[in-house]
């Protein structure tokens, strides 16, 4: 079998120990539909409704960037980095993030229904609202984040882990668990969704804070009297 790729890496990386920081080239003009964005820097630049539908991203990075609103349905993002990136709203219905490794960013209203993930490291990032209902993640860690109203609805989750994250009001409503790791979580704010839970691995303590929800979805009475 092949070696399976080192998850849950505490600190990220730096942008001059990307394999391909050399080859960067400063990015200059708009983007556009079905752009071909290959070894590009993209740096303190803000783009507002934007329209990069059907674009493809792939060994780039990102630092300091803006996203306001925006249209980057079916964009393709590949081995790509981005550090303190903003994105406010924006449409990113069925892309595509494969090799990614998201640092220190805040994503907040964004929409990615259909999304798929696939070896994606979300590090220190705050996630606000954002939709990932129906989405597909396969080796995705968030790792010392803040989830809060983040909606996996209906998600495939496969080897996706929490260290270090605050969950608050997240719901998994019939998400679909394999290998799913909330042991390290920190806080398990869980909103609807704890049946969808099976698949997933919880510690002892957690179990115990659960326990009056899976209860309740059993239809167990706990009476004390």
């Amino acid at each position: 079998m092949p070696k399976r790729r080192e998850q849950h890496r505490r600190e990220p990386r730096e942008l001059g120990e990307l394999p391909y920081a050399d080859h960067l080239e400063p990015f200059e003009g708009r983007l556009a539909q079905g752009g071909d964005y290959d070894t590009v820097l993209f740096d303190g630049q803000e783009f507002e409704d934007a329209d990069a539908s059907n674009a493809r991203f792939m060994e780039s990075a990102f630092t300091s960037v803006t996203f306001l609103g925006g249209r980057y349905r079916r964009a393709r993002f590949s081995d790509v980095w981005l550090n303190s990136v903003r994105w406010v709203g924006g449409d990113l219905t069925e892309s595509t993030w494969a090799d990614a490794e998201i640092i220190m960013s805040a994503p907040a209203g964004t929409a990615l229904p259909g999304a798929e993930m696939n070896h994606v490291t979300f590090h220190r990032c705050k996630l606000d609202s954002v939709n990932l209902r129906a989405a597909d993640l396969r080796e995705v860690s968030f790792v010392e984040c803040t989830l809060r109203d983040v909606d996996f609805a209906g998600a495939m989750l496969t080897g996706v882990a929490f260290p270090g994250s605050t969950l608050e009001r997240v719901r998994f409503d019939k998400a679909r668990m394999s290998r799913v790791d909330l042991r390290g979580a920190v806080s398990l704010g869980i909103s609807d969704g704890y049946d969808a839970l099976r698949g997933a691995t919880i510690s002892g303590v957690q179990l115990m804070e659960l326990a009056p929800m899976f209860a309740h979805i059993l239809g167990v009475t706990v009476d004390n009297g």
